[in-house]
């Protein structure tokens, strides 16, 4: 498997960090499992997990003007690399006061064994969490978790902490993956925990 560091990508009109191959999921319709890259992009698996100080050299390559967003998601989970991302979104904010959005799993409590939603606050504006269905078992059969039948739980449960320190809190299913019957309890969900329902599109 070819790997480099790419560290930064675009996609859109947002620009995009990459921090770690490191994932508790193996979910069956992850890209990663199909391709190296997203658009345009170099290879996305990286030789190493950057340090702070190397995500640091890599921005000085970055027009930051360019982008609207600066979005922590790649081929891992970004909370894998929490230290780092918190480093790297603090310094983001005090150069570039730009908007910051994490996408995750919304295990990263899970991963650090520890309650991680108050060292986000005010370095992220919004983060996207990935509900993918509203059915636990389905979720399980999709997801692939290490941490087993806590996840779905634990998921949730973390996307109701961020609704106290986090501005914009987003849960997210694919359209198509799910009927319009699991869409409304999806609404369910996202109502009862105080997050907004998007439904991404499908990307082949």
């Amino acid at each position: 498997m070819k790997k480099e560091m790419t560290i930064f990508y675009e996609v859109h009109d947002n620009i995009y960090v990459n921090l770690t191959n490191k994932c508790p999921c193996a979910c069956t319709f992850c890209l990663r499992q199909t391709r190296d890259h997203m658009e345009n992009s170099h290879v996305l698996w990286l030789e190493h997990a950057p340090s702070f100080e190397e995500v640091q050299e890599a921005m000085k390559a970055v027009d930051f003007s360019k982008y609207k967003e600066v979005v922590f998601c790649g081929f891992g989970e970004p909370t894998e690399a929490l230290d780092v991302l918190k480093q790297s979104a603090k310094l983001i904010k005090e150069k570039y006061n730009m908007p910051i959005r994490i996408n995750t799993n919304g295990l990263g409590s899970l991963i650090n064994e520890r309650d991680i939603v108050p060292e986000l606050k005010g370095l992220v504006d919004t983060i996207s969490v990935s509900l993918n269905t509203p059915n636990a078992d389905e979720y399980h059969r999709l997801v692939r978790s290490k941490f087993g039948e806590k996840s779905f739980d634990a998921m949730i449960d973390f996307t109701k902490e961020c609704t106290k320190y986090i501005p914009n809190v987003v849960m997210t299913t694919v359209e198509t993956t799910i009927t319009h019957e699991e869409e409304k309890q999806c609404q369910e969900i996202c109502d009862r925990v105080g997050a907004k329902y998007r439904i991404r599109p499908w990307e082949d």
